[in-house]
């Protein structure tokens, strides 16, 4: 008996369709991808229950005639590329012909088409890749696709679908990454009956780009221009202090295509150099425009990666314009300096008055670096004659104690004291809140707006009162009391990622934004202390149950003993 057999041609489909189709979001991207190559100037996309059981996306585009259409899901049936060599020139985002058949194979679709100056059109019915029926009917000219109980045949891979509105999000996300480079075409969108998006064409792409990244962060935002041997390169960079502790605001777009390419990442971070804090994320949009026979788009079937014959070349031109466009001398700007002087204000990697996120870095969490010093550390703070005999560089708090030298970090004591007390708090009477006289407004990008409206009961159990005023904007009433001289802005932009990055969700999520929170409201690095607040500090610190980490993970303190210290100086061998 064979061992090695053909597969059925159901079970190759949803091999297949595992690969193209991962979620309703790729759903929706790869139709509206084909209705961006049929040339459409309006196109509506509407779902159900976050697309599980309805995607819909009708265009104005050329339209199919009937034998387009039952080509059309057949597999590898393109009208993209003829031959092999137009592999080598692609200038559509589609090409490989998969993606109708593969959202066929694992749904029920309709598509209805009429191409431009015909009378009448055609309907096509498909269920789990079997074709049912093919029609004639009157429709408008162009083409709609409606996807309708998405995996109903493939249930191990509909179990792993998260909720409606955790997949509208990833829909929504899609949609204002793809609506970026086509500001000539309208888009509409739609979500359980309730318009979410309606983007008239339109001459400024900063309008588009406000949908993403806010309009606070957009109006700031740089464009510089550059071309050299056939790369053109037109980018919009976010000055440094806008910056994330994500990457999701690097959007990078080859060709009008959006994808993910860790090379152009490097790039646009190598641009931005030392303007960044360690840790932190610039938001840019990045477009590239390339001889399609210098770069590879058929990678991988979701075709979001690519692949560039000389990537040393794109990423120096990258690199190059992310500095130019974030240089004084680039904008008109002069400092009265010359040469290296003049771009020294460019440098200063934390102000004073920003606040510092904690980082988790590897080396503060190595087992072999706190197996000893831990132990000593917390036997030295917990000294009864622990004397603090000042500060150095306005950030560790020195302490003489009775085994030598404990220096204590005053940010991360500081966050680790707030964050006990804020969740003591949240498990007896509730946090106090502290009123806004006069409410303030903060502009948020779509996929922030959505995070808002889906967690407006959470953030106002923390004290954090948000409420939508119109537009892109909303309008703060409330923060917590202990954070009452934060800009309100920065909390609730902190908040909104800390929930975007949250995995485990319930108590995992209201632990992470107490992290945030209590940063915000902790001494800063930096920070002059008096001699008073600093034996303050280090006395509530004793008094936590965890005084040894920060809620991130960092270590407080670092202890010398004179025997070391005494190594140092050579007193003993």
């Amino acid at each position: 008996m064979n061992r090695i057999r053909v597969l059925p041609e159901e079970v190759a489909s949803l091999i297949a369709a595992g690969e193209v189709v991962e979620r309703p979001s790729s759903v929706v991207r790869e139709l509206v991808d084909n209705s961006i190559d049929a040339g459409s100037t309006r196109i509506s996309i509407w779902i159900e229950r976050g697309g599980r059981t309805l995607i819909g996306v009708s265009d104005n585009g050329v339209g199919m005639s009937r034998d387009d259409l039952l080509l059309s899901v057949e597999r590898h049936a393109t009208s993209k590329i003829k031959s092999a060599s137009d592999l080598f020139s692609i200038r559509t985002l589609g090409f490989r012909g998969e993606a109708l058949p593969t959202i066929a194979s694992v749904s029920k679709m309709e598509i209805t088409s009429k191409p431009r100056g015909e009378i009448s059109g055609h309907k096509l019915s498909i269920k789990g890749g079997r074709f049912l029926s093919i029609e004639e009917i009157g429709a408008p000219e162009g083409t709609t696709v409606v996807v309708k109980d998405l995996f109903f045949n493939f249930p191990a891979r509909r179990k792993f679908l998260r909720s409606p509105n955790t997949e509208a999000g990833r829909v929504m996300d899609t949609l204002i990454r793809m609506v970026l480079p086509y500001p000539e075409i309208q888009f509409r969108f739609m979500e359980d009956g309730r318009e979410r998006l309606n983007l008239p064409p339109t001459d400024h792409i900063l309008s588009r780009i406000a949908l993403v990244m806010g309009k606070d962060v957009s109006k700031a935002m740089k464009e510089h221009r550059a071309e050299s041997q056939g790369l053109r390169v037109r980018v919009w960079v976010s000055p440094p202090e806008f910056s994330r502790s994500r990457g999701d605001r690097i959007l990078v777009y080859v060709n009008n295509r959006n994808i993910r390419d860790k090379l152009l990442n490097k790039a646009v971070m190598e641009g931005y150099g030392r303007r960044l804090m360690r840790g932190r994320f610039p938001q840019v949009v990045l477009f590239l425009e390339i001889d399609p026979q210098q770069v590879d788009v058929n990678v991988h079937p979701a075709k979001q990666e690519v692949r560039f014959k000389r990537a040393a070349r794109v990423f120096d031109q990258v690199r190059s314009a992310i500095d130019k466009a974030l240089s004084p001398v680039a904008h008109g700007q002069t400092t009265g300096q010359q040469g290296e002087e003049a771009s020294l204000p460019c440098f200063i990697s934390e102000p004073a008055s920003t606040p510092w996120i904690c980082e988790t870095t590897p080396e503060a969490n190595s087992p072999e670096l706190f197996a000893h010093s831990q132990a000593v550390d917390s036997q030295a703070l917990f000294e009864p004659d622990i004397r603090v005999v000042g500060q150095l560089a306005q950030t560790y708090i020195l302490c003489e104690t009775s085994q030598g030298l404990l220096i204590v970090d005053q940010h991360a004591a500081h966050e680790r004291i707030l964050y006990e007390e804020l969740k003591g708090l949240m498990s007896e009477s509730g946090l106090e809140v502290q009123r806004m006289l006069v409410p303030v407004e903060i502009e948020l990008g779509q996929s922030d707006a959505r995070v808002v409206e889906a967690n407006k009961e959470t953030l106002e159990a923390l004290g954090v009162q948000v409420e939508y005023f119109g537009g892109q904007s909303f309008l703060i009433h409330s923060v917590p009391a202990i954070l009452g001289n934060v800009d309100p802005r920065d909390i609730v932009q902190d908040l909104i990622l800390a929930i975007k990055e949250n995995k485990a969700g319930g108590s995992g999520l209201l632990e992470d934004l107490l992290e945030v929170m209590a940063c915000h409201g902790s001494v800063r690095a930096g920070q002059a202390l008096s001699y008073e607040e600093m034996m303050k500090l280090v006395s509530r610190l004793r008094e936590m149950e965890l005084p040894t980490n920060c809620p991130h993970g960092r270590p407080i303190t670092r202890a010398l003993s004179y025997q070391e210290l005494e190594k140092m100086f050579k007193r003993v061998v």
